[in-house]
Order: C-alpha cells, then sequence, then structure tokens
C-alpha cells in the first residue's frame, strides 16, 4: 500500500487533515509493505504536519519560481513522470491519491474525490485552477480503479457527472479528532484569554476565508442582530486567507473596526480545539461542500451549530444542526438569533451534536477504506 501525503502540509486544512488521520490509522493497523509518498520520494515514516508557514524564510528567488506561471507550469507537467518514476517497482502495492490526483502507474489506484466544485462551481476558483483541476481529474478517472468520496452526495454527484458506475465508487465518512471535545471554562480560559476572547463569549467561523463559505451572507445576517447581541456575542473569523477575498476582508475590516467582529486569521492546530469549545455558537453557512469537517468538529466540542442546508453538509449534520437555505440572509438572521438566546434549544441542539458527532470516527474511516482497498485488491 502507497499513500500519497503532499497535502499534509500548511495550512493544514479538510483534505490535508483527513490524509494526516488516514495515514495514522494505516499506521496503526500495520500494514505489511505500507510506504508513504511525499513529491518524489518514499518513506516508511508518516511526515508530521507543520504549524508554521513553510515559506517563511525562503529564499526570495524560490518563492518568485512558485508563484511564477512558466515555472508552475513545467512543474505540473513533470510532476506526474517524477512520481511515477518513484513508484517503479511497486507495481503489486495499491497506490492511493487522497486529493483528486493519481500519477501513472502501472499498478492499482484509488484516488478520492472530495467535492465537485471546480465544474459545478467553477467561478469559485481562479481560472488557471479550473483547467488544471479539470484536466488532472479526467487523467485520474482513466487511471482509477474505483474512487473514494467524502459524502454519499458526493458519491452520487459523481457518478451522474462523470457516468461513473456506482459500484466502483465508495462513500467513506471523515471524522473529527478526540482533540474536538467539549471542555471546561477553566481549561479554556488561558489560550482564550491570550486572543482576548472568554468561554462562551463569541459565535465562531472557521474556514478558509473565500467566497464558497459564504461569508457575506454571514456579515450581512450578523450586520442585523441587535447591537447588543452583536456587542456582547461578537462575531469570531478564524481561518486562511483564500482565492479572492479582498472584498470579504473590507467587510471584515469595517465590521471589526464598529466592535462585533474579530478576524484571528489562521489559528494553529493546537489552540483550534480550544476556540471551537470555547464558541456560544458555530456557525457555517457554505454554499458547497464536500463534507464539511468544522461543523462535526463543533458537534463533537458540544457547541450548537448553525449551517446551511447546502450539499452534503445535511448528511454530516443530520438533525443536529438548525439549517437555512444559504442565500436567504432572513433565515439565517433567525437562527443566529435562536442559537445565541434560547436557552432550551441550545441544550438541545448541544446534546444532539455530540451525539451524532459519536457516530463518526477516523477508526471507522480507516477501516472502510481498508474494505476498499480489500475490494480493489481481490477485483
Amino acid at each position: 500500500m502507497v499513500l500519497s501525503v503532499d497535502p499534509v502540509k500548511f495550512p493544514l486544512t479538510g483534505i490535508g487533515r483527513y490524509t494526516y488521520e488516514l495515514g495514522k490509522g494505516l499506521q496503526s493497523e500495520a500494514l505489511e509493505s505500507l510506504k508513504f509518498l511525499r513529491g518524489y520520494r518514499l518513506s516508511d515514516e508518516l511526515s508530521q504536519p507543520r504549524d508554521e508557514n513553510p515559506m517563511a524564510g525562503t529564499p526570495a528567488w524560490k518563492r518568485f519560481a512558485q508563484r511564477n506561471g512558466l515555472t508552475v507550469a513545467a512543474f505540473r507537467h513533470l510532476s506526474p513522470w517524477l512520481k511515477s518514476r518513484a513508484l517503479k517497482g511497486l507495481e503489486d502495492h495499491i497506490f492511493h491519491g487522497p486529493n483528486y490526483y493519481l500519477p501513472p502507474f502501472a499498478g492499482r489506484s484509488v484516488v478520492t474525490i472530495h467535492d465537485l466544485s471546480h465544474y459545478v462551481w467553477a467561478q469559485w476558483h481562479p481560472p488557471e485552477r479550473v483547467r488544471y483541476m479539470r484536466a488532472e481529474m479526467e487523467l485520474s478517472l482513466k487511471r482509477a480503479s474505483v474512487i473514494i468520496t467524502d459524502t454519499e452526495y458526493t458519491r452520487q454527484e459523481v457518478a451522474k457527472y462523470f457516468t461513473w458506475p456506482l459500484d466502483r465508487i465508495f462513500a467513506v465518512h471523515l471524522a473529527s479528532g478526540p482533540e474536538f471535545a467539549p471542555r471546561s471554562p477553566d481549561e479554556l480560559a488561558p489560550a482564550l484569554r491570550a486572543m482576548r476572547l472568554e468561554p462562551g463569549g463569541y459565535c465562531l467561523f472557521a474556514g478558509t476565508v473565500e467566497p464558497r463559505k459564504n461569508l457575506s451572507s454571514l456579515l450581512q445576517a450578523y450586520g442585523r442582530l441587535p447591537k447588543a447581541t452583536r456587542m456582547r456575542w461578537p462575531l469570531v473569523v478564524a481561518g486562511y486567507r483564500g482565492w479572492n477575498s479582498e472584498d470579504l476582508h473590507q467587510s471584515l475590516q469595517a465590521a471589526q473596526s464598529q466592535g462585533w467582529l474579530r478576524y484571528l486569521g489562521f489559528v494553529p492546530q493546537q489552540t483550534l480545539p480550544l476556540l471551537m469549545a470555547g464558541a456560544r455558537l458555530f456557525v457555517y453557512p457554505s454554499h458547497y461542500e464536500g463534507f464539511g469537517l468544522p461543523v462535526l468538529e463543533a458537534m463533537a466540542s458540544g457547541v450548537p451549530v448553525v449551517c446551511s442546508n447546502a450539499s452534503s453538509l445535511p448528511e454530516v449534520a443530520g438533525s443536529a444542526a438548525a439549517m437555512h437555505d444559504p442565500d436567504d440572509v432572513d433565515g439565517l438572521l433567525k437562527l443566529l438569533e435562536i442559537g445565541l438566546e434560547d436557552e432550551v434549544w441550545r441544550a438541545r441542539a448541544c446534546a444532539a451534536g455530540l451525539d451524532r458527532a459519536r457516530q463518526f470516527s477516523w477508526k471507522k474511516c480507516t477501516r472502510e477504506t481498508l474494505a476498499v482497498y480489500r475490494a480493489v485488491s481481490e477485483a
């Protein structure tokens, strides 16, 4: 078995977390001949994610090369060949690409397709990324023995869009880690104090700041809450700066200057579970998700959740979250009022969220992925 671990890098967002947790799970199963491919090198050990940007301290010439269109294009053409060469002689192994891509490989291959946003919502990505992703995904589909998706929603979407047989697509749910759990105010206070926050004193959004996450609707709705509510429980936004987010950041700055919003930027992995557990309410109004891992992490933390009813989110949240149409700002506003002020609903949502989160685990994800590998090896 060979698992590509290129996604395990700064910042460790959803796909990186999935890859890392799956790698840990496979290691714990003591598989024979388990190897990890990072770049063009094979290793018997899983690399650890970083909590700091590796670009910091990188020479200027290297940063320029990484941003230069011609250099990037040449790298993208060369990279599959170099990966293929690294895999030579391992044709008796199964290769798993956990992030849409599969290099040329003479053995059997498994690819994880997390969502089809580059096809169905192309306007939410840079045009050059859309072209590259589509080209690489279509090559991956030609090379794959089977496909894994994060949800049944995406499984059906992939089958319909690419006319792939459903019996060669497997839905394997992700999970929240044990670090996402309810915590006492005393346990939370030191870390939150460093961010000038108090346990239970804020509403939280965590995710990449980009148009797909629908932060614009959240800012409109939150801005219409009574001023006393906004000032008592300010909105905290934690997330890496994403593509085409200049207007969003201007809106964030305007709300911050009015005193009812805090933008924290990227929050280190060891701090994020504390920030999550300290929230009074977690809100995730995204237009489209392949899974929506932060929703599950919030539920596992004992925090009530308001999220959109778009794409895979109902499959993940079940009946434990209050849901709204992503374009319905009025509906979101009403749910924010309930989520912040209705103690009966909040208690019920916390309990339901904890029950829902227990239905997902990385151990289960690993076990079901291993079942996919066995199906491939026996085919």
